[in-house]
């Protein structure tokens, strides 16, 4: 479940990071260039269903991976400031936060390795 429980949960990091990329963006042509609304009130909708998302999804995949409390206070607290839900992904796919409790199965990561094959006797 890790596997599942990761890439969940590095899809909420990127698209919560993208999201907020879009709404800056138009927010600089909202206010700054003054083209109308630029788009502002969808994007920020967007923004809060993603942001919503990314939250649950931190809440979610907290056991399945193996988080202690202070890794899952990181992940909420990343998804304040803009772009950095993609920081703290990019730190917790390096430091190993991504491959859960069967990365010593796998010989150090849960991620990228599959299920050990169990041969059948003939």
């Amino acid at each position: 479940m890790s596997s599942k429980a990761a890439v969940l949960f590095r899809v909420a990091a990127v698209a919560e990071a993208f999201s907020w990329a879009g709404l800056l963006i138009g927010m600089f042509f909202k206010y700054v260039v003054e083209a109308g609304e630029g788009g502002v009130p969808v994007l920020g909708m967007v923004h809060g269903i993603i942001f919503v998302a990314y939250v649950l999804v931190s809440l979610v995949v907290f056991k399945p991976l193996g988080w202690r409390p202070k890794t899952l206070v990181l992940a909420l607290l990343s998804s304040i400031p803009p772009l950095f839900t993609w920081i703290f992904e990019k730190w917790a796919l390096r430091t190993g936060k991504l491959d859960g409790p069967e990365r010593l199965r796998h010989g150090g990561t849960g991620l990228f390795a599959s299920a050990p094959r169990e041969t059948v006797a003939a």
